[in-house]
């Protein structure tokens, strides 16, 4: 049944995407917002119960409409699971951007090229270079794609109905509204609250990443080039803890690059003359806009990996 619920919503995410998940994820942040107001008194214990109060709600909801709709008749439980699937997972959501990347690289649009990544990442890209903004459209397309499709269909199979998916979905956007201020910054009193408050969510968060994130690692070496992709994974990945998404993010990033055979990560530069410093991934050539089907191929090709086992734990399950 969850075969069926995964392909059934990555066909409806093919032939549309939902259009309302970006208005309800804004709901559901301004929920988080409203529980940080009432809450936050700068101390773990809060952050502790703030987060068990935005997340159970959400999680025990979805489950408990599995288990009527699925008592009714099972086949109403895989509609149910379907539609939560194809209403949190965001496999166009973040190819189209890449693509609008991909397509104004190739058409020799730089100007395009970074508008479009601008966009994406929430980031002025206006100092960037073609092989700048292919790098960077490959990391936040490989990041992504764990986010929104891989970690997402790794809870929703491990947990009833679609309660691991909504628990997974909700985990992330907790972690990101209670995130601590950025590194080299001076926070102000309420960044350091805040900081402190969101430690329990983002320790939540690492914790239901720890294997789904191996596994797609090992998903890009199996489907790319592994020798490469391990090394990478397993001499590379440390390095990338301090920057955005920390270690987990630099498994994802190293093993995909490996596979891919490119480098990722390194420096880049930023408005004036400054430079951000940034660990090195992968081995090879800086990618470049004929590079970027290569990276989309390889999370189709990790995505068919995933699709076959769940059948084979299917078939297994269904054995006498």
């Amino acid at each position: 049944m969850n075969l069926l619920a995964i392909l059934c919503a990555l066909g409806l995410e093919q032939w549309r995407a939902f259009r309302w998940r970006a208005s309800a994820e804004r709901a559901f942040v301004a929920y988080l917002r409203a529980i940080e107001r009432r809450l936050n008194g700068g101390t773990a214990q809060q952050g502790t119960i703030a987060a068990v109060i935005a997340i159970v709600p959400p999680v025990a909801a979805a489950a408990a409409v599995f288990f009527a709709l699925a008592a009714i008749h099972p086949l109403l439980g895989l509609a149910w699971n379907a539609l939560v699937l194809y209403f949190l997972m965001g496999f166009r959501r973040f190819s189209h951007a890449f693509t609008d990347v991909r397509e104004a690289l190739a058409a020799g649009n730089l100007g395009a090229a970074r508008r479009a990544l601008a966009a994406w990442r929430g980031v002025d890209a206006g100092e960037l270079s073609a092989s700048d903004v292919a790098k960077l459209a490959i990391e936040r397309g490989l990041v992504d794609s764990y986010r929104q499709v891989f970690a997402t269909l790794f809870w929703f199979t491990l947990l009833p109905g679609p309660a691991g998916a909504v628990l997974y979905r909700a985990a992330v956007l907790l972690a990101a509204e209670w995130r601590a201020p950025a590194a080299g910054t001076d926070p102000t009193p309420i960044g350091l609250a805040r900081a402190v408050f969101g430690g329990p969510a983002r320790a939540l968060l690492f914790a239901i990443d720890w294997i789904p994130v191996r596994l797609t690692a090992l998903s890009f070496a199996i489907v790319g080039d592994f020798e490469d992709a391990a090394l990478c994974w397993r001499t590379q990945a440390r390095d990338w803890a301090a920057q955005e998404g920390g270690e987990h993010a630099g498994i994802v990033l190293a093993s995909g690059a490996g596979a891919l055979g490119i480098k990722l990560g390194g420096p880049l530069p930023e408005a004036g003359d400054k430079v951000e410093l940034r660990p090195d991934l992968g081995l090879g050539d800086d990618p470049d806009a004929q590079l970027l089907p290569s990276a989309v191929g390889l999370v189709w090709r990790a995505l068919v990996l995933w699709l076959l086992l769940i059948l084979l734990l299917t078939l297994a399950n269904w054995a006498p």
